[in-house]
């Protein structure tokens, strides 16, 4: 009885140690390409406003400007510029 107990924890402690190291290595992988992580990138999307059920303004910052977009379905649209 006592064998089979150690057997069972001998088989799975490394697998339940394997499958908690894969996913924590991939948690770190696919961190940086979540929606809110952008990681190193040129672009940036600071703050985002609803205004309508159509239309929202974002502040983006580009290579040390800050931009003030309309996005709407017509398309996109400079609003104000700025350097930082």
């Amino acid at each position: 009885m006592m064998w089979e107990y150690i057997l069972k924890l001998v088989i799975l402690l490394p697998l339940v140690c394997g499958l908690l190291i894969g996913c924590l290595w991939l948690w770190r992988k696919l961190d940086t390409r979540m929606p809110g992580q952008q990681g190193e990138r040129m672009l940036k999307v600071r703050e985002t406003m609803m205004i309508s059920p159509g239309t929202r303004l974002a502040v983006l910052d580009f290579e040390g400007r800050r931009l003030l977009v309309s996005v709407s379905r017509a398309g996109v649209a400079l609003i104000d510029k700025a350097d930082q």
